[in-house]
C-alpha cells in the first residue's frame, strides 16, 4: 500500500461497519449516504480489498473488515480519550459541579469554604439544575436517564446524585446514606412533646422526592415505622425539593419528614427541631459521579477526597441510626 490512509476515511469505515448501514453512518457523522458510500470505496481502493458485502437486505463485513473492526473502535476511542484529556488538562484548575438544588444550598455551599481553602490553586465552579437527578429508579439502567447523566458527566467534572449508587460505567464516590424524620419550627411543639393527636392537628408539608424516587411518600414511610395511624397523609402543602419544604417548615407553615442531614445548620441553630427521636434509614443516598477522563484529573479527585471527608460525619450518624434500629 503506496498511498496513505484519511483517518475521515477510517472514521467513516468504523462507523458504518458498527452499524452496518452508510445510511444511518451518514447520520451520525452527518454527511448524505453517498459521501460515506464514496469514503468507503476510496478506502477500498486504497487497501487493496473490499471491507463490505453489498447485499439486498443491507451490508455484511468482508474477513477483512471483521478483522479490521475492533482495533479501529479502540483506536478510535483511545483517540478520543486522549482529546478529551488534552480538554481538562487546558482546563487548568476549573472544577466544575452540578448538584440538587436542595444539596448545593443546604450541604455543599456551607463547607465549601474549606475546600477553598484548602486547595485556593482550584477554581470550583457550583451549579444546579431544576430537574430530577440521578435516575428514576434509584441508580437503575432506564435508558433517558442514563444517557441523560451521561451528558451531564460529559459536560461537567462532578455530578452529585441522589439515588442508589448503582451507576455503571462511572466512577462513584458514595457521600452518605440519608435518613428521614420529622421537623418543624420550635412554636410547633408544645412543652409536653408531640404526641400522635397533637401530630394530627399540625399541618402537613412534604418533601414529595419521596414520591419522585421511590413511589413512596415521606410521611407514610415514617409513620409506619412510628407505628401510628390516622393521619391524613394526603392533606398539606406538595414541595418538589427538600428546602422548600424546610423553609416552609421552618416559617411556621407546618411540619415535614425530610432528611436532616440538609438541615444541620438551622437544627443547630434553633431555626427547626427534631420532635421525634426516630430517623428511618432510607436505601440510597448522595454520591459524586465522574466519568472515567474526569476522575482522574488531580483536581477532581481532590474535591472526591475532601467531600467524602466532609461527608464522615453523616455516615457515622446514619451507622448510629442502624445500630440504633437494631437493638431494639
Amino acid at each position: 500500500m503506496s498511498r496513505p490512509v484519511p483517518l475521515t476515511a477510517l472514521k467513516t469505515f468504523e462507523v458504518a461497519a458498527r452499524l452496518l448501514s452508510f445510511k444511518r453512518a451518514a447520520q451520525e457523522l452527518n454527511v448524505t449516504p453517498t459521501a460515506v458510500s464514496h469514503q468507503i470505496q476510496n478506502l477500498e481502493e486504497t487497501l487493496g480489498t473490499k471491507l463490505f458485502r453489498r447485499l439486498p437486505g443491507g451490508l455484511e463485513l468482508t474477513s477483512a473488515g471483521e478483522v479490521a473492526l475492533p482495533g479501529l473502535k479502540d483506536g478510535f476511542g483511545k483517540l478520543k480519550e486522549a482529546v478529551e484529556l488534552i480538554g481538562s488538562a487546558g482546563a487548568g484548575d476549573v472544577l466544575t459541579v452540578l448538584a440538587p438544588p436542595s444539596f448545593a444550598m443546604r450541604w455543599l455551599m456551607p463547607r465549601l469554604h474549606r475546600f477553598a481553602i484548602r486547595h485556593p490553586d482550584i477554581d470550583v465552579r457550583v451549579s444546579t439544575r431544576m430537574r430530577q437527578f440521578g435516575y428514576r429508579t434509584l441508580g437503575g439502567t432506564r435508558a433517558t436517564d442514563s444517557g441523560t447523566l451521561q451528558s451531564w458527566c460529559e459536560e461537567l467534572d462532578v455530578v452529585v446524585t441522589f439515588g442508589a449508587g448503582n451507576y455503571a460505567g462511572f466512577a462513584v464516590t458514595s457521600l452518605f446514606p440519608v435518613t428521614i424524620t420529622p421537623l418543624c419550627a420550635p412554636q410547633q411543639v408544645p412543652a409536653s412533646g408531640v404526641s400522635p393527636a397533637e401530630l394530627a392537628r399540625i399541618p402537613l408539608l412534604h418533601d414529595d422526592r419521596g414520591l419522585m424516587y421511590d413511589h413512596h411518600s415521606y410521611w407514610d414511610v415514617w409513620l409506619r415505622e412510628q407505628q401510628i395511624a390516622g393521619i391524613d397523609t394526603a392533606a398539606g402543602m406538595h414541595f418538589s425539593h427538600s428546602i422548600l419544604a424546610l423553609e416552609a417548615a421552618a416559617e411556621g407553615l407546618g411540619i415535614t419528614v425530610t432528611t436532616p442531614a440538609l438541615a444541620r445548620e438551622a437544627l443547630s441553630s434553633g431555626k427547626l427541631v427534631k420532635p421525634f427521636s426516630l430517623e428511618v434509614p432510607l436505601h440510597y443516598g448522595y454520591d459524586l459521579i465522574s466519568n472515567e477522563v474526569a476522575a482522574r484529573r488531580e483536581a477532581v479527585e481532590a474535591f472526591r477526597v475532601w467531600a467524602f471527608e466532609e461527608a464522615r460525619a453523616e455516615r457515622e450518624l446514619h451507622a448510629l441510626t442502624r445500630l440504633s434500629e437494631q437493638s431494639i
